[in-house]
């Protein structure tokens, strides 16, 4: 065998070695970039929990009424301003958030009935339930109008 044919077949393997690291290497790159672009994605709040039908009867009491809420959790380290977000049930029923910062890593739970705004509980001042034991769906949308996240439960829905 010649030194130029064996310089060929070197400088082949050298290739095809290199087209296959290419190969492998751009899918981890790619992924780099998703990771890098959720970074900078805007915080991420949730609904975290919901306790549509409040324990005992449902009696229209205030107490009854407030122990009916949806609470919002801000999951990432810096605060989040709720100014102008809405809260919404599946018949249109609209709480809007108004002047409100939730600090990171924490929660906020909004009840239906009449009471006073603490940091941990706003509260709707409805004197009449607005979410569905049975079924309904929770939609949390920011100041833009764009949905940050919804929680649905039961399978359909029925009218208290």
């Amino acid at each position: 065998m010649s030194a130029s044919s064996t310089a060929r077949r070197v400088a082949a393997t050298v290739l095809t070695a290199g087209a296959l690291v290419s190969a492998v290497a751009l899918p981890a790159s790619a992924h780099d970039g998703d990771r890098d672009r959720d970074r900078h994605r805007q915080p991420r709040v949730e609904i975290s929990r919901v306790q549509a039908d409040s324990p005992g009867r449902d009696n229209g009491s205030n107490r009854s009424l407030n122990a009916e809420w949806v609470e919002i959790t801000n999951n990432t380290r810096r605060a989040v301003n709720l100014d102008g977000w809405t809260l919404r049930d599946r018949d249109g029923n609209r709480y809007r958030f108004d002047d409100v910062r939730l600090q990171g890593r924490s929660s906020v739970r909004i009840h239906t009935g009449v009471g006073r705004d603490t940091r941990t509980d706003l509260f709707q001042d409805r004197r009449h339930y607005v979410w569905d034991n049975h079924s309904d769906t929770a939609t949390l949308r920011d100041d833009r109008g764009r949905t940050v996240d919804t929680e649905s439960w039961g399978r359909h829905h029925h009218r208290r």
